[in-house]
């Protein structure tokens, strides 16, 4: 799949280089790039976040915390309904403590870099991010 998923984002990458066009508005006009690839948006629009429920969507169905709530709710389970309340709540919160300090550290640090030139490459960047995960866990046992 991640192989996959890199060649036909390099290919997109390569398919979506851009040019400018003039746009002439009744207060003047300006210049702007596009593609004819991704949807056109003017550059005053902003993007939408529709891909936003999506990422959430994977995040808790692929995340790496589901194996571990039979693990911690079983032994609660076993000793009353206050513990796996108590049980619960404390793994809920450290969970989502810890992605939103995750999730605004490299938010914070990757606004730090200059990421223009990867804007691209996301989708080919992500195949190979899964490539070399697959390799890994193929080959080296992780």
């Amino acid at each position: 799949f991640g192989l996959v998923y890199l060649v036909w984002g390099l290919r997109r990458a390569w398919r979506d280089r851009g040019h400018d066009h003039w746009h002439d508005h009744g207060d003047g006009s300006h210049r702007h790039g596009h593609t004819h690839h991704d949807d056109h948006r003017h550059v005053h629009q902003r993007p939408g976040a529709a891909v936003t429920p999506w990422v959430l969507f994977v995040v808790f169905v692929f995340g790496p915390c589901e194996p571990l709530i039979p693990l911690l709710m079983y032994p609660a389970a076993r000793h009353s309904a206050t513990g796996v309340a108590m049980v619960t709540a404390v793994f809920g919160l450290t969970t989502l403590a810890t992605m939103l300090a995750m999730v605004l550290g490299a938010r914070r640090g990757i606004a730090l870099m200059p990421t223009a030139w990867a804007e691209r490459y996301t989708h080919a960047l992500a195949g190979g991010s899964i490539l070399l995960c697959g390799l890994a866990i193929q080959f080296l046992g992780l």
